[in-house]
């Protein structure tokens, strides 16, 4: 049962423009990348079908969706209402069809791993955490991972599932879809809402009603590096997901926690994702049998993103690589986007010195989650 690593070749038709901050050729670097390292030798590339609108249609509301397709074929329109035509969702000829492929590549990866045909699945054109059932946001049109997690519970009757979200944005689609869900666990770790989109994402966003305490958000202050991160990360995730004891784990692997992100302001560095997605393998294969479906997310620095998520697809696969960058894959970077990564290296430089402590923030927000969070979940 290889792992799956789900990609089409018309994920870069989802396109807001030239000057947009979401360029959808980092999707392809990323897949040309783990390919150039040779994991599709021990992996197989799966290639998703659009989602069926009855799928989408669990999750969106139907008048959005018509609103969507109507623009889809008349892009020189608007809906502000539906967050449509703004600086950050602009309307672009297809956008219906080019959202519901990358909903269905998500749904392919749930679909494949809740019914045992793999263990495990990236859906590297997945990852739209903003979008509400009735608008866009921050990017996102349609909510795969929303429509990926609903078709779990509700085709494949998985009982538990836990979500966690490291983008450095928080996931407030996700949350907002299943806030009153006890079935679903969501741990969003992400720069604190006082300073980025969309503002949300406070310690007290704990859901509602019989979904209390399954809500949890680690706001994390601007330029906290790898060793505050794998603190918060650790302290946070392991406990609750050890007492949930999930079926199936699912993540938004969004790599714009990067130090050379452009939009956000945390100072992450190759190190803390390869160290978190070894922390989700082992976590998967304690409580999950190994189950375990991702998505890719946010990332605006084109050559951080794809080092990224070829680091953490290897986690995946529980391959060590090498850090030389495969000459092929520089010649082909630069040829699409006219420049390569600095040290033309897999993983960034560290420099343990410039934190050799974590700061009081981080440490107040985890004891803020200990003490409020951590007892609806029986953890001491």
């Amino acid at each position: 049962m290889a792992t799956g690593l789900v990609y089409h070749p018309d994920y870069l038709r989802y396109d807001f423009g030239e000057d947009h901050a979401l360029r959808q050729v980092r999707v392809r670097l990323a897949r040309d990348l783990i390919e150039r390292y040779g994991l599709l030798a021990e992996a197989e590339e799966v290639l998703p079908q659009p989602a069926g609108e009855a799928a989408v249609a669990r999750v969106h509301d139907a008048d959005y969706l018509s609103v969507v397709k109507d623009l889809s074929l008349h892009p020189e329109g608007v809906s502000y209402e539906h967050g449509l035509g703004t600086a950050d969702d602009p309307v672009f000829a297809g956008m219906y069809d080019a959202a519901l492929l990358h909903v269905g590549g998500t749904l392919r990866a749930c679909e494949d791993v809740a019914s045992g045909a793999r263990t495990r699945a990236m859906n590297l054109g997945g990852g739209f955490h903003h979008a509400m059932p009735g608008h866009a946001s921050g990017f996102c049109l349609l909510n795969d991972l929303a429509v990926g997690i609903r078709s779990l519970l509700e085709d494949h009757k998985v009982g538990r599932i836990l979500y966690v979200d490291i983008d450095a944005h928080h996931a407030d689609g996700v949350q907002a879809i299943f806030a009153d869900d006890p079935r679903v666990l969501k741990i969003s770790l992400h720069e604190d809402g006082r300073y980025l989109f969309p503002g949300t994402g406070s310690t007290d966003e704990v859901g509602t009603g019989p979904g209390r305490g399954y809500s949890v958000n680690v706001p994390l202050p601007p330029y906290t590096r790898d060793t505050s991160y794998l603190y918060a990360f650790q302290e946070i995730v392991p406990p609750l997901a050890r007492a949930f004891r999930p079926e199936i784990l699912v993540s938004q692997l969004g790599a714009d926690g990067h130090a050379l992100d452009p939009l956000t302001h945390l100072m992450l560095t190759t190190e803390t994702y390869e160290a978190v997605g070894k922390i989700l393998d082992q976590l998967s294969r304690e409580l999950c049998g190994g189950r375990w479906v991702a998505t890719g997310g946010g990332g605006y620095e084109v050559t951080a993103v794809p080092r990224v998520w070829a680091v953490l697809f290897s986690t995946m696969l529980g391959r060590e690589i090498e850090d030389a960058l495969p000459v092929e894959w520089l010649k082909e970077c630069n040829r699409l986007v006219g420049s390569v990564p600095g040290e033309k290296s897999l993983r960034d430089q560290s420099h343990p010195e410039e934190e050799a402590h974590v700061p009081r923030a981080a440490k107040r927000t985890v004891d803020e989650l200990r003490r409020t969070v951590f007892p609806l979940h029986g953890i001491a």
